[in-house]
């Protein structure tokens, strides 16, 4: 059988491995996955789930986006995307430096409708229009909040931090979304915010999620649960502990602890009985549906693939659901029908999830391992599938 390409995640995890001085067998046990996945894996002949490669990072002792490739730069390129980085990156640097004298503010009032509008696009998965229109807001915010002290601008600059965090995470560049994460939490401080730090453990949760430290991930989540008891009771307190909870359902099933798993879901599915269906606070989702959404995606994660198509039959996403939201539980059932050998319904589902949030889905890891999966599934490579592939540069 021929080497898999240079750019395949198989090729790439061969090449840390060898650096490291590594048999297959060596690192499989080092990763703590059988040696029959490990080699498949590095010949292209199974797709690597987030859990396995968050075990393979740990064990090689690099970073998971040096084993997925990501940014993926001659894509972002095409959609115009690579040079909106680096001035949301310097209008991070300067958080510290007071309000700028060139800089006349807006009222606070349209500060927070303009950071209301990014979080929207973000939503919706118009990356591109967020990451436009970031730098000049932060910088506008940051000017704002220093010269009047007033709790409702920090808590806006720490809103256009959270934009930052998820531009930065969906396109890949992990650096950045944790440097914009600290500065979420440097301005939630100043603004006397639980709410606002609650979310933001819950973010950095994910953070740890993605890298595979599941016990800090958990510990982290626990953190948001009580910083975020001390805010006023409500919605926002309910639905944020909720996400919370849903985090740390996720963040147990990659960990292997299905009682905790199942304690979490349940904890936020009582919460979610109270509260119903909120499509946005905080620009968190969080109801019934995204319950049975998070409990479908850490019965993927534990591979129990048939139990996770079966529960999600029972998901109708809300009509006013986020693209991004939607698009992301998309490319999970699609996961999932691979590994149950349904490549055609993993197809569909990928294609619903680029008709959803194009912009995210290009730049996924997640939907280009799946869709490596279903080309390998396949005796012949159907012109729909070929294209779908260049699409997302594969």
């Amino acid at each position: 059988m021929a080497s898999p390409a240079p750019d395949t995640v198989g090729a790439r995890i061969a090449a840390c491995r060898k650096l490291r001085h590594l048999t297959q067998r060596a690192l499989a046990e080092r990763a703590s996955i059988s040696y029959s996945l490990m080699f498949q894996i590095e010949q292209g002949r199974k797709p690597a789930s987030s859990a396995v490669l968050a075990a393979l990072s740990r064990a090689l002792s690099v970073p998971v986006a040096d084993l997925t490739g990501q940014p993926y730069l001659e894509e972002l390129r095409q959609d115009q995307l690579d040079g909106l980085i680096q001035p949301i990156r310097e209008a991070l640097d300067v958080y510290d430096l007071g309000a700028d004298p060139d800089i006349s503010a807006r009222p606070v009032v349209d500060l927070i409708a303009h950071a209301d509008r990014i979080c929207a696009a973000v939503r919706a998965g118009d990356l591109r229009t967020a990451a436009a229109e970031l730098p000049g807001l932060i910088t506008e915010a940051t000017t704002a909040a220093h010269a009047t002290g007033d709790d409702r601008g920090w808590g806006t600059l720490a809103s256009t931090y959270r934009s930052a965090y998820d531009v930065a995470t969906k396109l890949g560049f992990h650096d950045l979304s944790s440097i914009a994460l600290g500065r979420m939490a440097w301005a939630s401080e100043r603004a006397s915010d639980a709410v606002s730090a609650g979310t933001r453990q819950y973010l950095r949760s994910l953070a740890y999620l993605r890298a595979g430290q599941y016990r800090t991930g958990m510990r982290l989540a626990e953190a948001g649960r009580k910083v975020t008891e001390q805010a006023a009771p409500g919605a926002e307190r309910d639905a944020v502990t909720g996400q919370l909870h849903l985090g740390s359902a996720v963040l147990a099933a990659r960990a292997g602890n299905s009682d905790d798993m199942t304690e979490h879901i349940a904890a936020a599915a009582r919460i979610a009985e109270t509260t119903g269906e909120i499509p946005r606070v905080r620009w968190l989702t969080f109801g019934p549906t995204n319950v049975v959404v998070h409990h479908t995606s850490a019965l993927i994660d534990q591979a129990r693939f048939a139990e996770a198509l079966s529960v999600a039959r029972s998901i109708t996403v809300p009509a006013d659901w986020p693209a991004s939201r939607a698009a992301h539980h998309q490319a999970e059932i699609a996961r999932a029908q691979l590994w149950t050998g349904r490549s055609d319904a993993a197809f569909r589902s990928l294609l619903a999830a680029r008709e959803l949030a194009p912009q995210q889905s290009r730049h996924s890891p997640a939907v280009r391992e799946t869709l490596a999966g279903i080309v390998r599934a396949q005796r012949t490579t159907p012109d729909t599938v070929a294209n779908f592939a260049a699409w997302v540069g594969m």
